[in-house]
């Protein structure tokens, strides 16, 4: 966890939302890691005794042919109960969903990680509404070095800087002018960060669709196998149908979940810096408020 956090310091994200992402990250790899099996373990999964087995009470003697048949389906029994056992969850989710549902949630939860990272970065403090620039930008007005001011905000890049910048250099034009140009940047840069946060409503919004097709997808292959089947209809067939219609709908929640809640976060914080490089715009750009266009 230290080195995640090492690492979403370098982007400078602040530290609470590096801590969710980096134990979001514990948990893929502990998920990952898990070897859980899938089916129950046998009957003597709390047999501790170290010794050999009891041996079996002798059978009674049966022909060549049957005891040849038992032998062999005694072993393909084993054979298959090892290779059940041997088979952990992730290996059994990923054979239930088919390449195409896996390729599709593998691309939907990669997409919604790095959504989040990437507007996590956007919306810092630092690139939106920075403390420095807005004490800095003061102290220059209130020196009268205008020119240095609009030099300070326009190597800013952040929407601060870019809405300073824009309201002095239109200054001259008249504070009506000047005022209307800042509007417009505002809502132009606003507009641009809604639309790259849009993506996490989309992917949360997508995904239990995406989770609700796989539903009906493995609803009808059990179904299938039930009309195959007769009266005796095969259980692994039933089994993988259903397998499929679960692991779907999961995952198209587990997906879904974090993109809505991230979101519905990442939009109240956009709505906050917005507010606040507004009202220190406009706190700064009220001194020139008596200056008027130019008569033509």
């Amino acid at each position: 966890m230290i080195v995640i956090e090492r690492m979403l310091e370098s982007f400078r994200v602040p530290k609470r939302f590096g801590a969710l992402v980096a134990c979001f990250a514990l948990c893929v790899v502990a998920f990952a890691l898990s070897s859980s099996p899938t089916r129950a373990q046998d009957d003597d999964l709390f047999n501790f005794d170290d010794g050999e087995p009891a041996a079996a009470a002798p059978a009674e003697p049966a022909s060549s042919a049957d005891g040849a048949a038992e032998n062999a389906s005694t072993a393909g029994a084993s054979g298959g109960e090892e290779q059940v056992k041997s088979q952990n969850y992730l290996s059994w989710m990923f054979h239930a969903l088919g390449w195409f549902f896996t390729l599709v949630f593998s691309l939907l939860s990669l997409s919604m990680v790095a959504l989040i990272v990437m507007n996590i970065v956007s919306l810092r403090r630092s690139a939106m509404c920075p403390e420095d620039l807005t004490r800095q930008f003061g102290e220059l007005l209130d020196e009268g070095k205008f020119q240095d001011a609009y030099e300070l905000a326009k190597d800013d890049e952040s929407l601060l800087g870019k809405v300073l910048s824009t309201g002095l250099a239109r200054m001259p034009s008249g504070f009506e002018k000047a005022t209307q140009a800042m509007r417009d940047v505002e809502q132009e840069e606003t507009m641009r960060l809604e639309h790259q946060l849009g993506y996490l409503a989309l992917i949360g919004n997508l995904a239990p669709m995406i989770g609700l097709f796989g539903t009906v997808v493995g609803m009808i292959a059990s179904f299938q196998a039930i009309a195959a089947g007769g009266a005796a209809p095969s259980p692994q067939k039933l089994a993988e149908g259903i397998a499929t219609a679960l692991f779907t709908t999961e995952l198209g929640l587990a997906i879904a979940l974090p993109a809505l809640a991230a979101f519905d976060i990442l939009k109240n914080r956009l709505a906050r810096f917005v507010l606040d490089a507004s009202v220190v715009s406009d706190n700064y750009m009220g001194r020139f408020s008596n200056v008027e266009a130019p008569k033509n």
